[in-house]
């Protein structure tokens, strides 16, 4: 299979990590056949990338071509701008703050062999830039991007990827016309290519491994709510816009199973006096109940839109 690699960046904050994740992209032992990178909307980080270019391909490998968003819209729309100017049977999409493992590509291209697969996705590992705090619950690293509890531990068949690290087929983007969201943009393609292929599959393939940097800030109760409350306000517009294609199943199995896992493992550390394990199932009940609030209010705001 042939792949293109997309990788969308918009601010100059994320410099260095953008040409580690570009170095990544070209280093894969399964060669992509072109390195997209597309700025989305910042005049000066494009003039910068084409500067940075021939620095950026000194070592022979792919080909590395930059791009401006065409659209008016952000994440979504610069994917879109990617998809269009790519040539991959193959389409694979990589975080400007990741960087991909050497054999990501190749794991992720794997399961296309079955010609039902549509779409394959890996794990973004996080990657702390100060240390991790003890009452973070692994279940909630969906928070950072990132691979979470919960999720697949081999091969298997999943109802959502994660943007950070995730592929689909060139053919399927183009029968669901791309995306169609900003912020929820890795959601709604999936939601979406499940609907346009009822007997198609979309994989979850952990080996498929991004390095994915969460910077001090995001390690914070600040940036812990805001997140849980906030995703889940503007996903209630974005599911409603999928139509028939929206969903929230896959929220609600997360939910219960993350609940009773992170209950389990309180007792547990509690038993063995690790207080941090109680305050870990505090955060991940404050965490579910902020969520709920924020799809609760994102229904009341489109309801009343439409009053």
């Amino acid at each position: 299979m042939t792949v293109s690699v997309v990788i969308c960046a918009y601010t100059e904050d994320r410099w260095e990590m953008l040409g580690e994740s570009v170095a990544s992209a070209r280093s894969q032992t399964h060669h992509p056949a072109e390195v997209i990178v597309v700025i989305d909307h910042n005049r000066a980080l494009f003039e910068r990338c084409v500067s940075a270019l021939g620095t950026w391909t000194e070592i022979p490998g792919p080909a590395v071509v930059i791009f401006e968003n065409r659209f008016s819209g952000r994440l979504g729309s610069a994917r879109n701008t990617g998809v269009a100017e790519s040539s991959g049977e193959v389409v694979a999409f990589l975080d400007d703050d990741a960087a991909a493992d050497p054999d990501w590509l190749e794991h992720l291209v794997g399961p296309y062999g079955d010609p039902d697969v549509v779409a394959v996705g890996g794990a973004p590992m996080p990657v702390y830039e100060t240390p991790r705090p003890k009452w973070i619950p692994p279940q909630m690293d969906w928070v950072f991007g990132c691979y979470y509890e919960g999720l697949p531990t081999t091969l298997e068949p999943t109802r959502r990827l994660i943007g950070a690290s995730m592929s689909a087929r060139r053919v399927g983007l183009d029968a669901i016309g791309g995306f169609q969201s900003d912020n929820h943009d890795d959601m709604d393609m999936c939601h979406r290519l499940a609907l346009e292929y009822p007997a198609g599959q979309i994989l979850f393939e952990p080996r498929a491994i991004v390095r994915h940097n969460v910077v001090a800030e995001r390690v914070t109760w600040r940036y812990y709510w805001r997140r849980c409350f906030f995703v889940n306000r503007g996903k209630a517009a974005a599911l409603q816009q999928m139509g028939e294609a929206g969903s929230t199943a896959a929220d609600r199995t997360f939910v219960l199973g993350a609940l009773a896992s992170s209950a389990r493992a309180a007792l547990r550390d509690a038993r063995r006096g690790d207080v941090s394990g109680v305050a870990r199932f505090a955060a991940l009940f404050a965490g579910v109940a902020l969520a709920a609030l924020g799809f609760s209010v994102g229904q009341f705001e489109l309801r009343r839109g439409r009053s």
